[in-house]
């Protein structure tokens, strides 16, 4: 049909001609990489799934835009595997592995039997030979821990549990990609025990000296006087593209070399503006082309028949599920974590992604696997990619929920004369916050409600930094630098008098960048900024999906708490009413409801009122919600700066309904916002908080804690 089509359609014919020139495949692959993962995030899965179904769909089996063995095609395929593996490298965090590596260790080789066994004994109850039942195993070995940026958001990285579970991919991945070499020599014919013995002597030889030349140059390059950017990135991939080779003369695969590289990087390349680069062009370019073209090589008919014949998804993927678990339940037993601790590292271990996506295309690609078996690792990519942070994000809330919670309501009846009756205080200190300042009209609304929160008490006064951002570039473009920094003298100007008429301490910055998101950050960090205050700006939506949010930006890079406001053109003195919503009872909560009284306590008419609202588990019985209600309360200072404090309680389900319902009755919203990131996959994670404020018919404050 669509071959009738092209035939009948000059124009079809002539984008399908232009679609197999170089040019014209580069341009559809970025086209591909840029429109899928926004548009395909909206259906909760991972970005990759849209784009293995985008390759599916531009391939042979569907409207044949897009080759598999197409050169430009292959090449930066190629250079989208190796990508992945070496970004797996680079944020392995390698001090923390050192703190625990003798049970990461233990762990990793308890992963690794288990998933050759497992693999093996599904390859052999199928009928497959030798060769594709040790890629099968090596295949169910590896993991990326995709959970790990959902535990960084709660603050629980350094928790042990985590910390072993995340070590333990340095060996699952480079035994499962020896083995890869292994099989691949069995599959040629050339192995034998001496060739064994080489093999392993030349990956090790290889190990050691490209890990310790990276780390002795990289020092001098990355620590030394070098701070070219440009150049940086270049000797990074530079070292990618040799290590890579390196790899191949080793006997060895260049996902292998890919691999050590990220880990020799990683230890010498310090956090900051270079490193995000690197991680940027991987993640935005190569690794969603990486994927297409996994897509490419699906065929539909293949794919058909492993649906029919389903053995050998289905048991992958209960094989992989129970294998971690197992493992996760023996060894978390055996270090005496708690049963969260196990979930979270049995989470953590789940997720078949990097290694285990670029092992399986190369053991395709070398003939070692056929279609089926490249079927069924996709499958089992998408169930556990999904599954995986699913129970990372319930795991690590139980993990952090604070102790009182697990008190018995006997203690807590007996306990009446004890410090938990004890209220807090408000934090007292005065802060120091910046205040980015670009449209005239909602200058005064921002500096205001930055004012309330400076003062730290009756003799301790705060300060107040508005700030303009000029990019020298830009500026240039539209018609003049001069101009656009003489405009934003004069906002500063209007900023400095709206500081004196509200009597607070101020001092502008003008700030010349080419990076506005990273110039309010690093003004922020030079300032040693409490807070980093930004309006939210009118909603572009089309802007956004294309190239991100300037919020996001921000908060990837601030060192600080940033808050976003969004007034809703509602006058400052209005705001009598605040509504706090409670996710959990850490110091972030506790930082929402101490900003509530900052706003309320330098105001000098009527008193205001805080609501806490608390939505909890509909399963929490009564004892355990008078357990809730008695901490909240405890939250309730002695003085109460001029606010009544109501706590109300909410079962779920249903949490953006019951705070948009309780926003009605109110004139603001503070609102907490975990951002997280998975850095070098494609993969989005899920904040609820910027659709909830789109509903809001009140002023908001998104309180968005740093990344880092």
């Amino acid at each position: 049909m669509l071959h009738q089509l092209a035939a009948a359609s000059p124009g079809f014919t002539s984008l399908s001609h232009l679609a197999h020139q170089p040019l014209g495949s580069m341009a559809l692959l970025v086209a591909l990489a840029m429109l899928v993962p926004p548009l395909f995030r909206r259906t909760g899965l991972p970005d990759l799934v849209g784009l293995l179904l985008a390759g599916v769909l531009m391939g042979p089996s569907a409207l044949n835009l897009l080759q598999p063995d197409g050169e430009t095609l292959q090449l930066v395929s190629d250079i989208g595997a190796i990508y992945l593996l070496f970004i797996v490298g680079l944020e392995i965090d390698l001090d923390e592995f050192n703190r625990v590596r003798s049970r990461s260790l233990k762990i990793g080789v308890l992963h690794f039997v288990g998933g050759m066994a497992t693999g093996g004994a599904i390859g052999l109850l199928l009928g497959y030979p030798l060769v594709p039942c040790l890629l099968i195993g090596s295949l169910i070995a590896t993991h990326t821990p995709l959970g790990y940026p959902i535990v960084r958001s709660y603050g629980a990285q350094r928790d042990e549990a985590v910390v072993v579970s995340v070590g333990s991919t340095i060996l699952t991945d480079i035994a499962s990609l020896v083995v890869l070499a292994i099989a691949i020599g069995l599959g040629r014919h050339s192995f034998s025990l001496t060739n064994l013995a080489g093999l392993i002597a030349s990956v090790a030889i290889f190990a050691v000296a490209v890990v310790a030349i990276i780390r002795k140059v990289g020092r001098r390059i990355f620590r030394g006087s070098v701070n070219d950017e440009s150049r940086i990135f270049l000797t990074i991939l530079l070292i990618l593209f040799i290590a890579s080779l390196g790899a191949e003369l080793a006997g060895v695969e260049k996902i292998v070399g890919a691999f050590l590289a990220g880990l020799a990087v990683n230890s010498v390349l310090p956090e900051g503006k270079s490193k995000q680069q690197v991680i940027l062009v991987g993640a935005a370019l190569f690794i969603p082309i990486f994927f297409i073209h996994l897509g490419l090589l699906l065929d539909l008919s293949s794919l058909k028949n492993s649906i029919t014949h389903f053995q050998l998804p289905l048991l992958m993927v209960i094989g992989v599920i129970s294998c971690k678990g197992i493992v996760s339940l023996i060894a978390g037993r055996a270090f005496r974590y708690n049963g969260n601790q196990i979930v979270m590292m049995w989470s953590l271990a789940m997720p078949q992604v990097a290694a285990t996506l670029a092992t399986a295309f190369i053991g395709y690609e070398a003939g070692l696997l056929d279609q089926s078996v490249l079927n069924a690792v996709l499958a089992m990519m998408v169930v556990t990619a999904t599954l995986g942070p699913i129970l990372t994000a319930r795991s690590v809330r139980q993990l952090v929920e604070p102790k009182w919670t697990r008190r018995s309501s006997k203690e807590l009846s007996d306990d009446t004369s004890s410090d938990d009756d004890t209220p807090f205080d408000v934090v007292s200190r005065p802060l120091t916050i910046v205040v980015p300042i670009a449209n005239p009209s909602t200058e005064q609304g921002l500096l205001s409600i930055a004012s309330r929160l400076l003062s730290g008490g009756a003799e301790l006064q705060g300060q107040l930094l508005p700030l303009a951002l000029v990019c020298p570039s830009l500026e240039e473009a539209r018609g003049g630098l001069n101009r656009a920094v003489a405009s934003a003298r004069e906002r500063l100007s209007q900023a400095a008098a709206i500081g004196r008429q509200l009597q607070v301490k101020t001092r502008c910055l003008l700030r010349l960048d080419e990076d506005i998101a990273g110039g309010m950050s690093r003004s922020a960090l030079e300032q040693g900024a409490d807070l980093l205050m930004i309006g939210a700006g009118r909603p572009d939506k089309v802007r956004r999906w294309f190239f991100g949010d300037l919020v996001d930006g921000v908060c990837r890079t601030a060192h600080c708490p940033v808050v976003v406001v969004n007034l809703a053109d509602r006058p400052i003195e209005t705001l009598q009413r605040i509504l706090v919503p409670i996710k959990d009872l850490s110091a972030s909560a506790r930082e929402q409801f101490e900003l509530a009284q900052r706003i309320l306590a330098s105001q000098s008419s009527e008193q205001g009122l805080i609501t806490l609202l608390h939505i909890c588990d509909p399963r929490l019985n009564r004892s355990e919600r008078i357990r809730i209600k008695h901490e909240l309360r405890r939250w309730q200072p002695r003085n109460s700066m001029g606010a009544v404090i109501r706590i109300q309680l909410a079962s779920g389900p249903g949490v953006e309904a019951k705070i948009e319902l309780s926003s009605r009755d109110h004139d603001l919203v503070i609102l907490r916002s975990q951002r997280r990131q998975v850095a070098g996959l494609p993969i989005p994670a899920s904040d609820r908080t910027s659709n909830l404020v789109s509903v809001l018919n009140c002023a908001s404050m998104v309180i968005s804690e740093p990344l880092t």
